[in-house]
């Protein structure tokens, strides 16, 4: 009997995608189409057989999937349709704090929190209404960004802005990154084997980044919030900045509340500073070469991490581990050195050797009698495959 499970993350002009075998968890394919809605969409799909590329004749979310699933058939990958589709959905707002089994209802709440994800919940919601008329009888599965952080406090995500605004419209922190947030660090316990009473510190680094303050096992604190313009430097996002900032750049450039929106997530963060690119591995490079711009947009994003995790430190009534992961964390020695180096009132101890090795067999990066810095790749997929199969 077939035991594969079909995780989609959908995008405004992409479709992301992995088919797992849950007998073993193991990722059978791979895959990404692009270019959607355009003349030029194109997907390609990896497996142990190689990597085949495809132009899609017609690239609207339904036809797309229509050729993943047909592909992966054909492919001899795909014996019988998926058990189940994941789906990864940004925004969950408060209804949803645990994956979910997708019907009318639920659809009709992530189309609810459409206005707290303008960019990424209506491509989830186009994912799931393709597969839905595709294969109707496939039980499909929403996993949320944002569930796993419904157990902060109050005092963490409220903003200082009139409660009302909270009742009326949901305004508050919500944070993101939660399926990864949540493996790394259930996956850092286990390994470095720690009590059952613990504290750990999550950083999720990469074109998007945020951190975690997580205790045994739940969300207290995190950087990201209402959306994920907020919290650190990323690619091409702010981060944070003075809310006053709007008001005075519509003053003095003219510029519309949607054009400085647009700015603060798209030509922001290290590629606003460096002038060169979103991708800190050609930042570094140019740093290297001399490029000052570069090196100024590599302190900013250390200075800003460091000073936010200190801040989330304070959530935690002890302090175990600080877990790297994402595609900076997970690969960028050069981030993890001197973010070590930087807070050194955190009493982390760096192996050099380590370090230049990604870690030891489990990951850690430290030495020392002091909390643990150790290196996890994330999963969330497979994380959205498991939650698929818990549900079915």
């Amino acid at each position: 009997m077939s035991n594969n499970i079909l995780v989609i993350n959908s995008g405004s002009s992409s479709v992301k995608f992995s088919l797992f075998d849950m007998s073993s968890e193991s990722e059978s394919a791979s895959g990404l189409a692009e270019r959607l809605n355009t003349a030029e969409g194109e997907i390609t799909i990896k497996s142990a057989e190689g990597k085949i590329n495809l132009k899609l004749e017609k690239s609207d979310y339904r036809s797309t999937l229509e050729v993943i699933i047909n592909t992966l058939t054909e492919q001899g990958l795909l014996e019988t349709l998926p058990v189940a589709i994941g789906h990864r959905v940004v925004h969950g707002g408060e209804f949803f704090s645990d994956p979910v089994l997708i019907n009318d209802d639920v659809l009709g709440k992530i189309k609810d929190c459409i206005p707290l994800a303008p960019l990424h919940n209506p491509a989830a919601v186009s994912g799931i209404e393709a597969m839905t008329s595709l294969y109707p009888s496939i039980p499909q599965v929403a996993v949320f960004d944002t569930a796993f952080h419904q157990t902060l406090p109050p005092e963490a995500y409220l903003y200082g802005v009139p409660y009302e605004l909270y009742e009326e419209l949901g305004v508050r922190r919500y944070g993101m990154h939660g399926t990864s947030h949540q493996y790394v660090a259930s996956e850092a316990a286990k390994r470095l084997n720690l009590p059952a009473e613990h504290g750990i510190l999550t950083a999720h680094l990469g074109n998007g980044c945020s951190c975690s303050a997580v205790v045994n096992g739940k969300s207290v604190d995190t950087t990201m919030g209402m959306t994920p313009l907020e919290g650190l430097l990323m690619g091409t996002r702010s981060g944070d900045v003075d809310p006053g900032l709007h008001q005075f750049l519509h003053a003095q450039k003219g510029w519309s509340i949607d054009e400085i929106t647009d700015v603060l997530n798209k030509k922001s963060g290290l590629l606003g500073i460096s002038g060169v690119s979103n991708d800190m591995r050609s930042v570094e490079q140019e740093a290297e070469k001399g490029n000052k711009r570069a090196q100024l947009a590599l302190d900013v994003f250390h200075f800003r991490l460091a000073r936010q995790l200190g801040g989330l430190a304070a959530s935690l009534p002890r302090f175990d581990a600080l877990v790297f992961t994402g595609g900076i964390g997970e690969n960028s020695r050069e981030t993890r050195a001197l973010m070590l180096n930087t807070i050194k009132i955190f009493g982390i101890e760096l192996d050099e050797a380590l370090n230049k090795t990604n870690g030891d067999e489990r990951g850690v990066i430290s030495k020392g009698n002091g909390p643990t810095a150790i290196v996890v790749n994330t999963a969330e997929e497979l994380m959205i495959a498991r939650a698929a199969q818990a549900l079915i």
